[in-house]
């Protein structure tokens, strides 16, 4: 049983805590009878009326459980009369014990005497009851704080699906798109080469759970398999050149973060060019920073601010919402020039081993 366990069962942090509490309470009374040069006697007498205060204020427990949706002012009311009546119960057996143990016998001349001093027990047993609330609020107030971070972790994952599982019917469309070219003009084989590498990512698409960052060199081998469905497409009018690090192979990123980016520059800086073109990927670790970069040598585009003015698509939109869905402010992904032509996106995130 770790303490945490113990904390969140609240049947066992009351006993745990009501037992403590008198337990206190009766070694605070015997430090000051210390002072008084008191028999040793008196030592019984303080546990038995400890003893007896433990008894006494368990049934105000189940007392305050039945008022607890009350409106506060009829709380307040029962506390203050649970605690009255408890607290002058409480110095009745305080005063027999005091009398009838260190006082051999000692009877008064009238009953109500038996009742004397009860204010200061109602005050102590009042403190238990507002302690007993104050605990029970903060319970209630942990508990609503679990359920509202749940709550936002929920709403964060459901995001974060949403962002990665937009990706597959976006590429989906494009690629059954040119198959559907491709049939047309009646190039089957070239088709049906489409469709098998298609099953493949999607397959492997599917079994990547999207709540989960995966290794870089997982992450490549997905872009690989689209890469082989766009070369289908465009032949040699498509060239890709890796750079990627050795030590950034295990290093963890999104699932499906560079296809996207691979597939605007595939749009934007192949399909345009007569002559087609080249994309460039790279992968190195700064510190502690992971960083990606996605060139391309097309005809380039209107940046503004890190900002591609072409943009209108899932692509750049969609990775920017899930970098900041996972690393908050953690990451840049950053859109500029690339030299001597085209666009390059690079991305900055926490470097993560598996």
């Amino acid at each position: 049983m770790n303490w945490k366990e113990f904390l969140e069962d609240r049947t066992r942090l009351f006993w745990f805590v009501h037992s403590a509490g008198w337990f206190g309470f009766a070694l605070v009374h015997y430090l000051g009878s210390l002072l008084h040069d008191l028999r040793d006697i008196f030592v019984v007498i303080i546990f038995l009326n400890a003893y007896a205060g433990w008894l006494f204020t368990v049934p105000l427990r189940y007392i305050y459980r039945r008022v607890w949706n009350f409106s506060p002012i009829k709380i307040a009311l029962v506390v203050i009369i649970s605690s009255y009546v408890t607290g002058v119960l409480w110095q009745i057996v305080k005063n027999i014990n005091y009398w009838e143990i260190y006082k051999h016998g000692y009877k008064p001349d009238f009953l109500l005497m038996y009742t004397q001093s009860s204010l200061w027990s109602f005050y102590i047993v009042l403190s238990w009851s507002c302690l007993y609330f104050g605990t029970k609020y903060y319970q209630m107030l942990q508990v609503e704080k679990q359920n509202v971070l749940k709550a936002n972790t929920v709403a964060h994952q459901a995001q974060l699906k949403m962002l990665r599982y937009q990706l597959n019917p976006h590429f989906l469309f494009n690629t059954l798109n040119a198959i559907s070219t491709l049939i047309l003009v009646k190039e089957n084989k070239t088709a049906n080469s489409m469709v098998t590498k298609l099953s493949e990512f999607l397959r492997y698409s599917l079994d990547k759970d999207p709540m989960k960052k995966v290794p870089l060199e997982s992450e490549i081998q997905a872009l690989e398999l689209y890469l082989a469905i766009e070369k289908v497409r465009f032949e040699d009018r498509l060239t890709v050149t890796f750079n990627i690090d050795e030590a950034c192979q295990k290093a963890l990123v999104p699932s499906m973060i560079l296809q996207p980016l691979a597939e605007n520059a595939i749009k934007y800086a192949v399909a345009v060019q007569e002559q087609g073109g080249e994309i460039a990927i790279t992968v190195s670790q700064f510190a502690n920073d992971l960083l990606i970069e996605v060139a391309d040598n097309g005809p380039g585009a209107e940046i503004v601010n890190g900002n591609l003015h072409r943009e209108s698509g899932v692509g750049l939109v969609n990775t920017k919402e899930r970098l900041q869905a996972l690393y908050n402010k953690k990451y840049s992904l950053v859109v500029s020039h690339n030299k001597p032509s085209g666009v390059k996106v690079n991305i900055r995130m926490p470097f993560e081993l598996t």
